[in-house]
């Protein structure tokens, strides 16, 4: 090998060498702080991760699931995320707290939240409630219950017992509340494998009582927003998001078997996160308009919130501050 030959090769081997490091830099980093642990609820996320979606985009993205003792608002607030997945009536209440945070996506665009009864218990309509214990979720799930409690003409403590719910059914499987929290890809379905027949339960979906607010969402702090790169990058991220939750949907088999991989308890299986996908699939609205933040649901969440009786959720409007179609709207000229 002549001496010009190993300088040609020395050459090549030093752009190969930038050319690698230019794109290991030019891959740019994303924090997901999810609701809760790993399961179909976030099913494109996983899926976008798995399928390389993030990749192609040019993002390097952390997801970061949540649990019992994880506050996605708290998380994002001390700035250990990006973004986070939320619920509105959370986040809203969040801001008027203190934490800007702005809704940039809107994932599902129905609510999946129900009270799910023992008709044994002598409930047919919402009107039996009265003098029940009823099953409730905290930490930011019990704004739209105690709305709908409120439009019912029932305060807490004096015409209905609320029982402070865990993360599971077991207070209406043990006879502790006549009803409890679920979602219609979840909780349901727990007490299905529990044993309980459908005849047995009677469910009230909140978004058919007029108090459904919006669930699944993507939060950011509203001052990055300024920053047109961050812009950017939330536009690659929200693009590859709905591209994985397009998949998710069209397959949702493969998309349990991606979400059990990633459960590190191994309680999952890909039967039940098969299930849950399917009915997390009727809360996504199919249209042309992917992710995209419908203003009218937004206000209407917002009205909802207002109108929490003698404790609204929040006490002022916070009109179209807390609602961004920027990145949405970048999004779709990719």
């Amino acid at each position: 090998m002549t001496r010009h030959t190993t300088f040609r090769h020395s050459l090549l081997a030093t752009a190969l060498l930038a050319l690698g490091s230019t794109a290991a830099v030019a891959a740019e980093s994303v924090t997901l702080q999810l609701k809760w642990v790993p399961q179909a609820q976030f099913a494109g996320y996983y899926v976008a991760q798995e399928k390389g979606f993030y990749k192609d985009a040019g993002l390097d993205v952390t997801i970061k699931p949540g649990g019992t003792d994880i506050s996605p608002v708290q998380v994002i607030a001390g700035k250990s995320a990006d973004v986070i997945v939320n619920w509105m009536p959370d986040a809203l209440a969040a801001r008027e707290a203190g934490v800007p945070l702005v809704n940039i996506s809107q994932i599902f665009n129905r609510s999946g939240m129900m009270l799910t009864c023992k008709k044994s218990s002598g409930i047919s309509t919402p009107k039996d409630l009265k003098g029940k214990t009823l099953g409730v979720w905290f930490g930011g799930n019990e704004y739209p219950f105690f709305n709908w409690m409120a439009k019912l003409g029932y305060k807490p403590d004096v015409d209905i017992k609320v029982l402070k719910q865990g993360f599971n059914v077991d207070p209406l499987l043990q006879g502790q509340a006549d009803c409890i929290s679920t979602m219609n890809y979840n909780e349901y379905w727990q007490l299905i494998d529990a044993g309980m027949k459908p005849e047995e339960l009677i469910t009230f979906a909140y978004e058919d009582q007029g108090a459904s607010t919006l669930e699944d969402g993507l939060y950011v702090l509203g001052p990055e927003l300024k920053d047109k790169a961050f812009v950017s990058k939330m536009a690659k991220f929200v693009k590859a998001t709905m591209a994985g939750w397009n998949y998710a949907v069209k397959h949702p088999k493969e998309a349990a078997e991606i979400v059990v991989a990633q459960d590190p308890s191994g309680a999952s299986t890909v039967e039940v996160q098969e299930r849950q996908m399917e009915n997390v699939a009727k809360l996504i609205t199919a249209s042309d308009k992917e992710g995209y933040l419908d203003p009218a649901a937004y206000h209407r969440t917002v009205q909802v919130l207002l109108s929490g009786g003698s404790s609204p959720v929040i006490k002022k409007d916070p009109g179209d501050a807390a609602m961004s179609h920027v990145v949405w709207d970048a999004a779709a000229k990719l």
